[in-house]
Order: C-alpha cells, then sequence, then structure tokens
C-alpha cells in the first residue's frame, strides 16, 4: 500500500462509509500552486471518498475579493496574510487554518533560449537591465516584494517601460509564447508550463517565499470533507508533490 493510500485510509476511518447520495463536490479556490496539488493528490481522494474535488484558480487576491463578494467555496488556499484576513472577517474557520506550501520567486526564460546570468544580484540587475522585456504580476506577494526590490536595486524607472504586468497568473505562458523575454514568478508556476524555463531562483540574499495557507470555509456545507482535504494537502505524499513542483511544506 503506498503512502497515499495509507493517508487516504486513515482519512476515511474518520468518518463514515460515504454513499453516493452523501457524496459531494467540493470547490477549492487558490492560485496555480493549488490546482497542482490536487490535480496529483486528487484523483485517489476522489475515488476513495466518493467526494468530487474541483479547482477554481486565479492570482490569490483575486480570489480573496471574490470570496469578500460572497463567491461559495470549501476550501481556500491563498497567501498567510489573505488568509488570515478571511480569518479575521469570518469567512474562514480559525481552528482550520493550516500552512500547507512555500515557494520561492524564479526567473524563466522561453524553453531552449540562452540562460542569463542571475548567480548575483549585481548579474541580475544587468540581466534585467538588458532584458528587451520583463513580465511578472500586476498583483500578488511576490508583486509586493518585486516592486520593493527593483526600487531598493535602483533600477525601477530602467525597466519600468518594458514590464507586462499580468491581470492573471500567465507570467510564464508571456515567456513560453515571446510575448516576453523574461519572467518573476514563483518557481511551480515556471515549471507548470513546459514551454518555459526555469533559470533559477532569484539570490537568496533578495528572494522571498511566499507562503500559502488553507481553511475552510465557515459557510461550507461539506466541513468535514473540507477539513479532510487540507489533511490530504499536508501528507507525506503530498511532500512529495510539493518537492517535484519546486515547493517546500509550509
Amino acid at each position: 500500500m503506498t503512502r497515499l493510500h495509507c493517508v487516504l485510509a486513515a482519512l476515511m476511518c474518520a468518518v463514515a462509509c460515504t454513499s453516493p447520495a452523501d457524496a459531494a463536490e467540493l470547490k477549492i479556490v487558490g492560485s496555480r500552486v493549488t490546482k497542482v496539488m490536487i490535480g496529483e493528490l486528487g484523483p485517489a481522494y476522489e475515488q476513495a471518498s466518493g467526494h468530487k474535488l474541483t479547482v477554481a484558480a486565479d492570482v490569490a487576491a483575486v480570489t480573496k475579493r471574490r470570496i469578500e463578494a460572497g463567491d461559495a467555496f470549501d476550501v481556500a488556499v491563498l497567501v498567510d496574510f489573505q488568509t488570515d484576513d478571511l480569518v479575521k472577517s469570518g469567512k474562514i474557520i480559525a481552528e482550520t487554518r493550516a500552512n500547507i506550501m512555500k515557494s520561492g520567486i524564479g526567473v524563466a526564460v522561453k524553453r531552449g533560449s540562452p540562460k542569463p546570468d542571475i548567480s548575483t544580484v549585481e548579474a541580475l540587475k544587468r540581466t534585467l537591465i538588458d532584458a528587451k522585456s520583463i513580465t511578472y504580476l500586476k498583483e500578488g506577494a511576490s508583486t509586493i516584494h518585486l516592486d520593493k526590490l527593483f526600487v531598493q536595486l535602483g533600477i525601477a524607472d530602467a525597466i519600468r517601460d518594458k514590464t507586462i504586468k499580468t491581470t492573471g497568473e500567465e507570467v510564464s505562458e508571456n515567456v513560453a509564447s515571446g510575448v516576453a523575454e523574461i519572467g518573476i514568478i514563483v518557481v511551480p508556476n515556471i515549471l507548470s508550463v513546459p514551454g518555459a524555463e526555469l533559470v533559477g531562483p532569484l539570490p537568496a540574499e533578495i528572494n522571498s517565499y511566499i507562503m500559502f495557507t488553507a481553511g475552510v470555509s465557515a459557510a461550507s456545507p461539506n466541513q468535514q470533507a473540507a477539513r479532510e482535504v487540507i489533511q490530504l494537502m499536508r501528507s507525506p505524499d503530498a511532500l512529495r508533490v510539493m518537492k517535484a513542483n519546486g515547493m517546500e511544506p509550509g
């Protein structure tokens, strides 16, 4: 029996056997890292539980606004401070808050293109100044860090006119299609797009780790199953998925 099946067996022991009438469709909201996780872990859970998992993926800040506007969900996996805000507003059950995974920010180029030098802070600065175009998120935890970083490095003005800020998570797609020469976003986003290639993480002294934190909706009619999904994302097999996709446990 695999580790994942052991975890699933333990989860199923916590509740009575699910009949077809009891099976629920659970809506999980979060960014692309969540879709990657559930895409690999979800099928075995669905088979064991009878529940169906659907993931609505978008920039975490956009998802948070939708929740605040009244969108229904069962599990949210957002950036830690966003989840904390939803706990404070009563949208998420406080006791279900759980750090799931974290990832540093990386640099992407189109697959097969020469990889620029980003090995040091000075090398990164030269690469960004010399680049024809740069793309990163319009809003997000990585954006907050990058906007401040570029000011600190003294290159904000030099790169402003050639920077494309995306409204969605299509940073890596922009690089893969040639819309932009260099993309900067969390590492798993880069690894999830076949046409994009990871150059590497930002130099350690200027990188930032983004923590993704889950919670169950206070209005969910499927709270027990939603809690199981969070346990699934913290299971031993989830650790394997994280490592394979450029993430670390939270």
